[in-house]
């Protein structure tokens, strides 16, 4: 967009407007409540700064130019729209009414908005929230633009440049088909995998790295032709016996709930897993609101009670 710096004034606009109706400087500032000179040399500033004469002037009357006609024509469009700003900003004085954006991971928002969505309704009830789901490169890019006012997202990133809020901490737990051999175990040693099939997400997927960070130290293999598009996709394929994944905890909680097939193990201590966080821009004016959505998120979910190393040494390794 081509940048404009011509110092036109919104009032010099509304004084053409007034005068183009009026046809009247008299009457013309009587209506806009400032003496007529002032009017008068508001006008003349305006033909100076746009290099056009507005104003046909003589002692017996004045005369809008045609092209003095046009202008204030565009001009009152150009008001129209100031006064639409103006009302919209007093439509929402409460912070905590109208739309909220919120942008979430494929693995966090299916899992977690069951569980947040009705309560934030009840708490909120007059914020309107917008979910929408992206990958994390998509998700920061829309926050930065502008186009999202909060992303929920794992801690795999610099969140220097955001306002950050820790949502809740999750172990990674491991998904087996039912009649697999580590089924039986209670709880799993990472080395336990060595040699299985880790099926994983496609790439862009924060998890996938996530996952394969956990088992560097072991031999996995991984289908060279697969890559799932969602978490559901490879709840599937470890159900159908494909191979194993990691799932988080919040997300295996939902698997267990809703689908067969599947053995969900932890891992002994020191348990692997993610921090999911919610970042926004340090400038937004709705960050206080944004902040109390987040409140509110932790403690629906419990992110204040026990942190991960904490939940390990009450249940034991």
């Amino acid at each position: 967009m081509k940048a404009i710096n011509s110092g036109v004034s919104i009032r010099a606009l509304g004084y053409l407007v007034a005068l183009a109706e009026e046809k009247h400087f008299g009457r013309a500032a009587e209506r806009c409540f400032v003496s007529q000179p002032t009017l008068s040399a508001q006008i003349k500033k305006l033909e100076e700064q746009l290099g056009v004469q507005l104003v046909e002037r003589n002692q017996r009357r004045v005369m809008v130019t045609e092209l003095g006609y046009d202008i204030a024509e565009r001009a009152r469009a150009v008001l129209h729209a100031v006064e639409e700003i103006v009302e919209a900003t007093r439509a929402h004085p409460d912070p905590l009414a109208g739309e909220l954006r919120v942008g979430l991971i494929p693995t966090v928002g299916p899992s977690l908005l069951p569980r947040v969505t009705p309560g934030l309704h009840k708490t909120f009830p007059r914020l309107r929230l917008m979910l929408l789901e992206y990958q994390t490169d998509e998700l920061l890019g829309r926050l930065e633009e502008g186009a999202l006012d909060l992303a929920v997202l794992a801690d795999t990133i610099d969140t220097e440049p955001y306002a950050a809020f820790t949502l809740y901490e999750e172990d990674f737990v491991v998904a087996l088909p039912a009649d697999h051999r580590l089924a039986t175990r209670r709880r799993l040693k990472i080395d336990d995998l060595d040699d299985e099939t880790l099926l994983l997400l496609e790439e862009g997927h924060c998890l996938s790295d996530q996952a394969l960070e956990v088992c560097s130290q072991i031999r996995v293999d991984g289908p060279q032709d697969f890559r799932a598009t969602s978490l559901e996709t490879l709840r599937q394929m470890v159900a159908a016996g494909v191979g194993v994944t990691l799932l988080p905890e919040l997300a295996a909680s939902y698997s267990a709930a809703t689908g067969g097939g599947l053995a969900l193990r932890p891992f002994q201590q020191p348990r692997p897993g993610r921090k999911v966080l919610g970042l926004w821009r340090k400038s937004n004016p709705r960050r206080a609101t944004i902040k109390q959505v987040c409140q509110e998120i932790r403690s629906m979910i419990g992110g204040n009670a026990k942190s991960r190393e904490q939940r390990g040494r009450s249940s034991g390794s």
